[in-house]
């Protein structure tokens, strides 16, 4: 983990790091099943399930999350 991950997640409580991973799978999940049922490939799909992670509103997500450890 590099300096700027160590503060930030050093800001986050638990509860919000978890969070934030489990929107991440979900969106993964999510991407994944698109793009499996729109007919890609399997590198296509792997694909698109990295571009919804990308394409998540992190701080949103934050923002959504209870902030207790």
């Amino acid at each position: 983990m590099n300096k700027k991950e160590e503060k930030v997640t050093s800001q986050l409580s638990s509860t919000q790091i978890e969070c934030i991973r489990n929107a991440c799978i979900e969106a993964a999940r999510e991407g994944f099943m698109d793009a499996s049922m729109s007919g890609l490939c399997m590198e296509g799909a792997i694909e698109a399930a990295i571009g919804s992670i990308q394409s998540l509103d992190i701080s949103q997500k934050i923002k959504e999350s209870p902030n207790d450890d």
